[in-house]
């Protein structure tokens, strides 16, 4: 897992934080795991890439429910059990182009408490436009240990991360019966 360096990137004078985050891996019961692709950004050069979902904490908001909406906003459903959650934050740095620029200019990145959800739907559960304010455009079910080589490069590690945290879920989901 990522150790934070001592170097904290500054802007004006000023070091800045980690925004504080959570992030979901939905697992279905065959073990494989919800990715939605990215809606680029107005100006951005990185296109088709994938994440779960992920985000911010609200003030006074619990971090399972704080995981639990981001699921709701992000995918259109929240048909999903935590089953577990990292024992450790995570954390991953902005490239240097967009500190400065993303979260208003506040963050240097994120640290994010992760959690391993159950889905308990079907796919037609997922309404990528339910939310004013889409992520993602189109989603799919893939290979847990695949993530890293589908997320943006600064995110690869805190993937690995995560892959690792939850790598016995999509052997037990598989394997568990009815």
């Amino acid at each position: 897992m990522k150790v934070s360096d001592t170097s904290t990137p500054l802007i004006g004078g000023k070091c800045l934080p980690y925004r504080q985050g959570v992030g979901a891996a939905i697992f279905n019961d065959k073990g494989l795991v919800w990715v939605g692709c990215r809606l680029p950004k107005p100006g951005q050069i990185i296109s088709d890439y994938w994440q779960m979902p992920q985000g911010g904490i609200d003030p006074h908001e619990g971090l399972g429910d704080a995981a639990i909406r981001e699921v709701l906003e992000e995918t259109g459903t929240d048909k999903v059990d935590i089953v577990d959650e990292t024992t450790q934050w995570l954390d991953y740095d902005l490239p240097d182009e967009l500190v400065g620029v993303s979260w208003g200019g506040k963050y240097r990145g994120q640290r994010q408490k992760w959690f391993a959800m159950v889905f308990r739907g079907n796919d037609d559960d997922f309404d990528l436009s339910a939310h004013v304010e889409p992520e993602f455009f189109r989603w799919r079910w893939v290979e847990f240990s695949s993530l890293p080589s589908l997320i943006v490069p600064w995110k690869r590690a805190l993937y690995a991360d995560v892959v690792a945290a939850f790598a016995h879920w999509p052997a037990e989901l598989r394997n568990k019966k009815p």
